[in-house]
């Protein structure tokens, strides 16, 4: 189990991760008119697919969430939380994008923190952060049918791309971990919602209709 007090930000960081996309999950739910019981399964899938991911590929066995029970309180609490309180949480700008938007700046940087624990190449470790932090959000917009968020126009695997390298980067050039962390975690966060507010996406193929041989 995570010591408390361990210098290494990946436990808190992790579990905040585990509480956020566990919200946007519960709105997700909440908004479907599920009932108590599969809402608070929704968020618990969607809190914690990212970080079960993340530790079943480098061999992390048995994964964190189910050796500290941290984990499944936080993804239940996150669950009970937007049931009871969704129209409280609903008064914010956007909430399950934002909600998302901080689970995917927090489980890029704890996906590719994990990786280089297990002394993975650099490479390796990016797209194990961009998996962990992409994993979650397409387990929330499949159940309710919506098309999975990372498939959409906005940015949402580059930010998470780039907090992945910041992490892997500073690691590497020998900058305090969680100095290192929370900046990539906010320059993802930041690039994210910044995609939302002004639609920034990467290009798209020309639209080819009416062009001759259609």
């Amino acid at each position: 189990m995570p010591d408390a007090h361990d210098p290494n930000p990946l436990p808190a960081l992790d579990l905040t991760a585990t509480f956020a996309f566990g919200l946007s999950g519960g709105l997700a739910g909440v908004r479907a008119r599920l009932d108590l019981y599969s809402v608070v399964v929704l968020a618990a899938v969607v809190g914690l697919a990212g970080g079960i991911i993340r530790d079943i590929l480098p061999g992390a066995l048995p994964p964190a969430t189910f050796s500290d029970w941290r984990y499944l309180a936080a993804a239940a609490l996150a669950g009970l939380t937007t049931f009871f309180f969704h129209r409280t949480i609903e008064r914010f700008y956007r909430p399950v994008a934002v909600f998302d938007a901080a689970g995917l700046s927090l489980f890029c940087v704890t996906g590719a923190a994990k990786a280089l624990e297990f002394n993975v190449g650099a490479v390796q470790a990016v797209l194990l952060g961009v998996v962990t932090a992409t994993g979650g959000g397409m387990l929330r917009d499949v159940p309710v049918r919506e098309i999975p968020t990372v498939l959409r126009s906005e940015l949402y695997a580059v930010p998470a791309l780039i907090g992945a390298s910041i992490t892997v980067a500073g690691s590497r050039l020998g900058y305090d971990p969680t100095a290192a962390s929370l900046f990539a975690a906010a320059a993802c966060f930041l690039i994210r919602l910044a995609s939302l507010r002004f639609g920034i996406g990467l290009p798209t193929p020309p639209d080819g209709r009416g062009k001759p041989g259609e």
